[in-house]
């Protein structure tokens, strides 16, 4: 898509990339709240994660291409999980625990996968969902 393409869709992908980014959030709370802590719902809540990173960059900048967006995500979450190796985010998570929501807790090199290979799916899924709509009679 060009980057006129991507302009003149950016009020539609706003919207939906608004959706998408509250119903994300509301799933990755329910897996946080409701379900036991398992090996399964730490994934899933990383892959959450990733996936509402990537959502509210696309509010932040729906003009720009899905690779641009990716890249930024998975460099967002990537330093993030580096971030945990310092120690900061387990203590401000002790001292304010919804800061554990955004900064997480301890280093897992398994994140790191997860969130890469959801950054891939969203990406794709946001590049042909666009490619679609702009080859549309």
């Amino acid at each position: 898509m060009t980057d006129a393409g991507w302009r003149s869709g950016s009020g539609v992908r706003r919207v939906t990339a608004g959706v998408a980014l509250g119903a994300v959030i509301a799933a990755g709370l329910g897996v946080h709240f409701l379900l036991p802590d398992t090996a399964a719902t730490d994934i899933a809540g990383d892959a959450l994660y990733a996936a509402a990173v990537y959502a509210f960059i696309i509010l932040l900048i729906p003009r720009r291409h899905p690779l641009l967006v990716g890249a930024i995500a998975l460099a967002w979450c990537v330093g993030i999980e580096l971030f945990q190796l310092t120690g900061v985010p387990l203590a401000a998570g002790a001292a304010f625990p919804p800061a554990m929501l955004v900064l997480g807790t301890v280093f897992d090199p398994r994140d790191l996968l997860v969130y890469g290979a959801t950054i891939v799916i969203v990406t794709a899924t946001d590049a042909v969902i666009h490619r679609v709509r702009d080859h549309r009679p």
